[in-house]
C-alpha cells in the first residue's frame, strides 16, 4: 500500500539528519517497547509481515507525529486487539476486564536468549527455476495495491538490471494477510539514478533494492 512509510523520493518533509554517537534507546520505554513488541511476536498469532503492515497502516497523522518505538507501540496495540487478546475498552482502561483469547505459546524469560538466537529465518525451498538471470533486463510492474507490498513506491514501472539471483523466501504480499507463504525467488535489481530521479539526478547515482519474481516483467 502507498502508505505514510513509503517516503522513498517525496519531497517536503526535510533533510535526513542522522543523530552523532545515536543511542541504542533515547528513554527507557523504548527499551520495553522493543522487549513487548518481540514478546508478543512470539504468540503464534500473526506474522512479521502482518506486523510491519499493521505500522504502515497507521493513520498518517498518527505516524508522522510519532517516533520509531511509539510507531511500534501503536501497531502492537492494533494487533492484539485485532486478535482478540486486548480489547479497545481495555486499552483505553489500562488494564485488563476480559480474559481474552488464549495464546498459542508464551515467550518464558530464560527461553529469551535461545528465541533471538534462532531468529525467524525467512527463506524457503522454490521448486521452479528462476525466471531471470544475472545481467538481464527488467521492469517492476507498476501497480499501487491496498494490501502490504515490499516494492517501494519510487520502484515501480522502473528498467533496471538483475545484480543477483538469490534464494526463495516468503512473499510478504500474500504472509500479510494470511493467504500463506507462496515463496518466490527474490533478485537484487540496480537502477540507474536517472530512471529512478529523472534528469537532474547524479549521473553517477545507482540504487539497489530486493525485488520478488512476481514484481519483475522481462523487457
Amino acid at each position: 500500500m502507498n502508505g505514510p512509510h513509503d517516503l522513498g523520493g517525496q519531497m517536503g518533509f526535510g533533510p535526513v539528519a542522522p543523530e552523532t554517537d545515536e543511542p541504542v534507546f533515547h528513554a527507557d520505554w523504548e527499551r520495553r517497547a522493543l522487549g513487548v513488541t518481540l514478546a508478543s511476536g512470539t504468540l503464534g498469532a500473526w506474522t512479521i509481515d502482518e506486523s510491519r503492515h499493521a505500522r504502515e497502516s497507521l493513520h498518517p497523522a498518527t505516524y508522522y507525529s510519532a517516533s520509531y518505538y511509539e510507531i511500534w507501540i501503536r501497531a502492537l496495540e492494533a494487533l492484539l486487539e485485532r486478535h482478540g487478546f486486548v480489547s479497545a475498552d481495555e486499552l483505553a482502561a489500562g488494564h485488563r476486564i476480559w480474559p481474552g483469547v488464549t495464546p498459542k505459546r508464551v515467550l518464558h524469560p530464560a527461553d529469551v536468549a535461545g528465541v533471538l538466537a534462532r531468529g525467524g529465518p525467512c527463506n524457503r525451498a522454490v521448486e521452479a527455476a528462476p525466471k531471470f538471470a544475472a545481467g538481464g533486463r527488467v521492469r517492476t510492474i507498476n501497480e499501487h495495491p491496498e494490501g502490504h507490498t515490499r516494492l517501494p513506491r519510487y520502484a515501480r514501472g522502473k528498467l533496471g538490471l538483475i545484480e543477483a539471483v538469490r534464494e526463495g523466501f516468503v512473499f510478504p504480499d500474500t504472509n500479510a494477510h494470511a493467504k500463506g507463504e507462496a515463496p518466490q525467488h527474490v533478485y537484487t535489481v540496480s537502477f540507474d539514478g536517472r530512471e529512478l530521479w529523472g534528469q537532474g539526478a547524479d549521473p553517477a547515482l545507482t540504487v539497489s533494492i530486493d525485488a520478488w519474481e512476481s514484481y519483475l516483467e522481462p523487457v
